[in-house]
C-alpha cells in the first residue's frame, strides 16, 4: 500500500477547514493543522476545536501564516498543503511564497472554496474580489509552477441550504421567500463534510492536477423555484414568493455600503446570473467530482432539509 501522504490544514477555524481536517484525519493521512494559540484562556471554543482535532490524531501546530518560522516549520512537514483561510489575499500570498520556499509540496489546494471566478459574471465589487481571491492567485500559482487543485465547491450548506438562502435567516422559511431574478438560475448547495471527502479524494488523483475540481452533484443542483417547491412539499404549505428583478439587485448593489454592496453582487453573479452552473466542464480545465468519484454517497438537497421539517 502506498504510503499516506502528509497534509497540512491552514485556515481550519472557518466555515469549511474543520471538515477538511477530519476528513483527513479519518481517510489516514497524517494530519497537520496550523491554529492561532488561543487570545485568552476562556477561548473555549478554539479550545475544544483543538481537542477534538487531537482525538482524531490531529498534528496540531501553534502559529500564525504572519509568523513565517512556524509557518515554514509547518509546510516543511508535509507533502500536501491545504488553505482554507478566509481572511485576505494577502495570506495567501505568504503561503505560496513559503511553498516556493520549502520547495517539497506535492500539491496546494488553495483559498478558493467557492465559486470559479473565470466564469462568472460579476459586477463591482464582485468582480475584483474575484479577481483579487481567485483568479489572480491561480495565475501566480500557474508562473511559479506548484501543482495545485482548486476546488469550487460553490454553496455550503450550512450556511445556506439551512436557510432556504435568505439573508439574516436561521432557519429555512415558512411563510415567505424573497427570490433574486426570475428563479429559474441553477445554484448548487454541498455539505460541508461531502466537501472535505471529495478534496480528500482530489488532492493527489493525477486527473485533477493543475485542473479544477467542481462539485456540482445533480441531486443538489436547484434553481431558487425549485428549492422552495422542494421545502413546500415537505411542509405542506405553500410559501409567498417575493422576486426582485434584476435591475433592482443591481440598484441595491449601487446603494450598498460596504461590505453589503459586495454580498448583493456575489449573489447577482449567483442567483441572477447562473454563475455556478451556466458553464460546461470542459477536460481542459476541469472535472466534476460525483462524476470522477460516484462511489462517494453525498447528502442530498431533499435528505439534508428533512431535519427542519
Amino acid at each position: 500500500m502506498a504510503e499516506k501522504s502528509k497534509v497540512l490544514v491552514i485556515g481550519v477555524t472557518g466555515l469549511i477547514g474543520k471538515f477538511v481536517v477530519e476528513a483527513s484525519a479519518k481517510s489516514g493521512h497524517p494530519t497537520f493543522a496550523l491554529v492561532a494559540p488561543p487570545s485568552t484562556p476562556s477561548d473555549a471554543a478554539k479550545v475544544d476545536l483543538v481537542e477534538g482535532f487531537k482525538s482524531l490524531g490531529v498534528h496540531v501546530v501553534l502559529g500564525d501564516i504572519n509568523d513565517p518560522g512556524t509557518l515554514l516549520n509547518a509546510i516543511r512537514q508535509v507533502d500536501v498543503v491545504i488553505s482554507t483561510v478566509e481572511t485576505s489575499p494577502e495570506d495567501q500570498y505568504k503561503i505560496i511564497a513559503a511553498i516556493t520556499m520549502v520547495g517539497n509540496i506535492k500539491r496546494f489546494l488553495p483559498s478558493v472554496f467557492g465559486n470559479h471566478a473565470d466564469r462568472a459574471h460579476a459586477v463591482e465589487p464582485a468582480r475584483t474580489f474575484y479577481a483579487a481571491y481567485y483568479t489572480n492567485i491561480l495565475r501566480l500559482l500557474e508562473e511559479q509552477g506548484i501543482p495545485y487543485t482548486y476546488v469550487s465547491c460553490n454553496f455550503l450548506a450550512g450556511w445556506h441550504r439551512t436557510t432556504l438562502a435568505q439573508p439574516g435567516a436561521t432557519a429555512p422559511s415558512r411563510d415567505k421567500v424573497v427570490i433574486l431574478g426570475d428563479g429559474n438560475a441553477k445554484v448548487v448547495f454541498n455539505r460541508e463534510d461531502d466537501i472535505g471527502i471529495y478534496t480528500m479524494k482530489a488532492m493527489n488523483d493525477p486527473r485533477t492536477l493543475n485542473k479544477i475540481l467542481y462539485i456540482r452533484p445533480p441531486a443538489n443542483t436547484y434553481s431558487m423555484n425549485d428549492l422552495v417547491s422542494l421545502w413546500e412539499r415537505k411542509i405542506s404549505k405553500t410559501l409567498e414568493r417575493v422576486y426582485i428583478p434584476e435591475e433592482q439587485v443591481l440598484k441595491k448593489i449601487r446603494d450598498a455600503r460596504s461590505p453589503d454592496d459586495l454580498m448583493w453582487a456575489i449573489y447577482h453573479s449567483i442567483f441572477v446570473k447562473g454563475d455556478q452552473t451556466n458553464f460546461k466542464i470542459e477536460p481542459s480545465f476541469g472535472v466534476e467530482a460525483s462524476e470522477l468519484y460516484p462511489n462517494v454517497k453525498y447528502s442530498t438537497m431533499d435528505e439534508y432539509l428533512d431535519q427542519f421539517v
